[in-house]
């Protein structure tokens, strides 16, 4: 995924063009610097509230696990009638998909980008903006780069991950969410086996 040089940035930071590309990214909402609210930790989704949280069908939900461009990483779909269970960053990252799939971005570039978020901290992700020429997808990290992007193309889009986080907060705020189950090996113990431990010792002891 390319990034943008952020070259000669200093040189006409207060030239017209650069003024009007500044204004440009305050109205798309591209220079969001607001820190969103912690993960939910813990916490999962299934499939029909990732969608809609997402504003995807389950069609596309059930292709992209398939085809392995946004997997759930709380719990996949084991057998029939198993249930995929989504993190918040995984419906975040379904959510980024969709806008990039709207605007004509390949799915090739996209695909290139969701390995790209993958690797990022959590933290990270919310001071990104994604910007595409319809061709490639570019990371800003700063406002400076934003602005690049936009004054030398008027084709340019961008999709401020921080933005997104807060619509996708808002949208599970009315959504149900599970406790998602530890990994038989986790460590620790569960609740309903220190019971079960319990019912054993009585019955036996």
């Amino acid at each position: 995924m390319a990034v943008s040089s952020g070259e000669g940035k200093s040189a006409g930071q207060h030239d017209p063009v650069r003024q009007a590309a500044r204004e440009r990214a305050g109205e798309q909402g591209l220079l969001f610097d607001e820190q969103p609210t912690a993960l939910p930790q813990g916490i999962g989704y299934r499939g029909p509230t990732a969608c809609a949280a997402a504003g995807i069908t389950y069609r596309q939900l059930d292709y992209w696990a398939r085809t392995e461009l946004v997997l759930p990483t709380i719990r996949a779909a084991q057998g029939s009638g198993s249930q995929r269970l989504y993190s918040f960053r995984d419906i975040l990252v379904l959510k980024v998909v969709k806008r990039l799939l709207d605007t004509g971005v390949s799915l090739q570039q996209i695909r290139t980008a969701v390995r790209h978020l993958r690797d990022r901290g959590v933290n990270d992700l919310a001071q990104i903006t994604l910007m595409s020429d319809g061709v490639s997808v570019y990371e800003c990290t700063s406002a400076d780069e934003v602005i690049d992007l936009l004054q030398g193309g008027q084709g340019v889009f961008g999709i401020a991950l921080g933005r997104v986080w807060r619509e996708v907060e808002g949208s599970l705020a009315e959504l149900p969410g599970e406790r998602a189950e530890p990994a038989p090996d986790a460590e620790g113990d569960h609740p309903a086996d220190e019971l079960a431990r319990r019912r054993k010792a009585r019955r036996t002891g």
